[in-house]
């Protein structure tokens, strides 16, 4: 039963990954999402460090509950940039964003899963650093 909860942690990931390597790379990343997204991706990491660095639930909730609020920002940058598939998947993205905290949550208190929980934290944190070398370091703007 535990292994359907990895469901959602897996359909996020895709989602990521989809909007990074197709969505993302077609159409190029102005200024504000080459910050931004990096950023995105270090609530998510707050979040989980706070909570498998013993911080509790209530802290975690709160964390999660600002993620979800600030991943949010870039919506009026998508609504001219993005054609109506990336916001499709944006949308998807925006319904598993707090699923993803709770399944998290959810394992993390039923206890046994810290190494998976620690491996998947490292995971979004490398993330986070790919989106941010590769945007704003390696990635050139189509002339």
């Amino acid at each position: 039963m535990r292994s359907l909860l990895l469901v959602p942690l897996a359909l996020q990931a895709i989602a990521m990954l989809v909007d990074e390597l197709v969505f993302h790379r077609r159409r190029g990343l102005p200024r504000w999402e080459r910050i931004g997204h990096p950023l995105d991706t270090l609530t998510v990491v707050a979040a989980y460090v706070w909570l498998l660095a013993g911080g509790g639930l209530a802290g975690y909730a709160a964390l999660a509950f600002f993620s979800c609020l600030f991943v949010t920002k870039d919506e009026p940058v998508h609504a001219r940039a993005c054609a109506a598939g990336e916001m499709w998947l944006h949308a998807v993205q925006f319904v598993l964003h707090p699923i993803a905290f709770l399944v998290f949550a959810l394992l993390w208190r039923a206890g046994g899963h810290a190494a998976f929980l620690w491996i998947w934290l490292a995971v979004t944190a490398l993330f986070g650093v790919h989106q941010t070398i590769y945007w704003n370091l390696i990635w050139k703007p189509a002339r």
